[in-house]
């Protein structure tokens, strides 16, 4: 059995549709209380444990960091360290943003971090601890998760097209849209690989493919959806937020696909599907 942190995110949410998880909410294991997260692993004894819960709100991380450490520091620590006891893999979800984001090209997973917002220093303080924890992990760092479920780009972008014909979105940030799906089989793929072979252990990238930008993005989400929108890119000193996002998202997944014999996915597919769920479920 492999047990998952998470029931309502967007990668929580596809693993559960997999059909061989087993998925605890908030009310089960509270990401606040670290303990209870290593409590509930061992009380589960799962084959292997998933970690797809996390503190996402990247603007409000701003100020709150003290409160996303606990939750995407403290808690993947602690769950990183009981499935060290168990000796059974640990499969952790990271990001991009653990990177300063700069140049052009794609970042390697041993890459030198240098995280430039509140989100991304909490993220590498779980990716610090679980690499610390004596035992068998991957953490998987991936960028720009879409899916029909949770707050995302592309239902973003659908709603603002109700009552917009014309829009302006950054294009100066890259990146590679990741179906929250393919994460999902990814890291399921991945926990029991390491099963089989915890050398495989170690931190790996995992992103859609091709690289675009959020204005190309957007309009490949209007070209599919048969919407009427004028995209304008724009920098991104022209949209400020609290959080500093990176201009370069690119990510390295050429060791992925080595390890685990997984591909990057094809995110421009992905979206076809997305809608297609989105048209069916309204």
């Amino acid at each position: 059995m492999i047990l998952v942190f998470g029931k309502t995110g967007q990668v929580a949410r596809e693993l559960q549709k997999l059909g061989t998880v087993t998925a605890l909410g908030r009310e089960d294991a509270n990401l606040s209380d670290p303990q209870a997260c290593a409590i509930a692993i061992r009380r589960h004894a799962p084959d292997a444990v998933i970690n797809a819960a996390a503190y996402t709100a990247v603007d409000q991380a701003e100020d709150e960091e003290a409160v996303a450490t606990v939750i995407n520091g403290n808690a993947p620590k602690a769950m990183a360290k009981a499935c060290a006891e168990l000796d059974i893999p640990f499969v952790h979800i990271s990001t991009d943003y653990v990177f300063e984001g700069t140049g052009q090209t794609p970042w390697q997973p041993q890459a030198q971090t240098a995280p430039q917002n509140a989100y991304g220093r909490s993220k590498l303080a779980g990716e610090t601890g679980i690499a610390e924890s004596g035992g068998t992990y991957a953490i998987l760092r991936t960028s720009w998760v879409i899916s029909a479920n949770g707050v995302n780009f592309i239902k973003t972008m659908l709603c603002l097209s109700e009552t917009r014909d014309a829009l302006n979105i950054v294009g100066d940030q890259i990146g590679g849209p990741t179906p929250a799906s393919d994460i999902a089989l990814a890291c399921l793929q991945i926990a029991k690989q390491l099963i089989q072979d915890p050398s495989k252990s170690g931190t790996y990238h995992f992103s859609g493919a091709p690289d675009v930008s959020w204005a190309d993005f957007a309009n490949e989400i209007f070209d599919q959806a048969g919407k009427s929108v004028a995209v304008t890119p724009i920098s991104t000193t022209d949209y400020p937020t609290p959080a500093q996002r990176p201009l370069n998202s690119r990510m390295d997944c050429t060791p992925t696909k080595w390890a685990f014999g997984i591909e990057r996915p094809d995110w421009v597919t992905g979206l076809k599907t997305i809608l297609a769920d989105l048209e069916e479920n309204t």
